[in-house]
């Protein structure tokens, strides 16, 4: 494979093309926004997490008990994601509940499931 197979073989701009992409520009706190997410996303553990919260909504012991884990471990991962607005809690007398925060994140968990199962 050459080194140049990703490169055009000519100097050629596509005005309309890049006129058209430039002017649906994201804007920087969304470009930030995302890479945050998608670097929250990238944790095994979290993953793991949103998993069983796609299933369930559970408290933070029945997480401590599906993960394998200690407290304070899963803990900190949903402080995480709850600052990003993945998961929302919802406190029931002692005992701290976990769920999803909306569709949208139910839909992006289920659309990378799906691409990686994708053959």
């Amino acid at each position: 494979m050459s080194a140049f197979q990703d490169r055009c073989e000519v100097q050629c701009i596509h005005k309309e093309n890049v006129i058209k992409v430039k002017g649906n520009s994201l804007s920087s706190e969304e470009i930030l926004g995302l890479a945050e997410i998608f670097k929250a996303l990238g944790d095994p553990t979290r993953i793991r997490i949103l998993h069983a919260l796609s299933q369930e909504e559970l408290c933070v012991c029945d997480l401590v008990e599906v993960l394998e884990m200690n407290q304070s471990a899963i803990s900190h991962q949903l402080r995480v994601l709850r600052n990003l607005r993945l998961v929302k809690h919802r406190k029931e007398g002692k005992m701290v509940f976990y769920s999803l925060d909306d569709d949208h994140i139910i839909n992006l968990f289920a659309q990378g499931l799906a691409h990686i199962r994708h053959k």
